[in-house]
């Protein structure tokens, strides 16, 4: 499983990390990625997601699982967050064919 954020893009990036005498050596700087569920309302359940904690707030700043993805342009998502957001559109658009 590659370390990236599925909702910001956070990956995992490269630099150095230098001492007190300037001696550079390479070192990874990798993304706060937690597991974590979020509920969707659309869709009734938890879906489970590791996403860095900047996602997580994100998420929450714009109101939800829901409102978030639906609001986020597709090419800004990750596989992950794609699938979650198509079940949400299907689930939306067999409600209101219900109703």
């Amino acid at each position: 499983m590659p370390r990236v954020c599925s909702f910001t893009g956070k990956r995992v990036i490269s630099g150095h990390h230098v001492s007190h005498s300037n001696i550079k050596t390479k070192r990874r700087f990798k993304p706060n990625l937690q597991t974590t569920s979020l509920y969707s309302e659309a869709l009734s359940k938890m879906v489970r997601m590791r996403i860095s904690t900047a996602g997580i707030r994100t998420v929450e700043h714009n109101g939800g699982l829901d409102s978030f993805l639906l609001g986020t342009p597709d090419r800004k998502l990750g596989l992950e967050a794609l699938r979650i957001k198509r079940q949400i559109l299907d689930a939306k658009k067999g409600e209101t064919a219900a109703a």
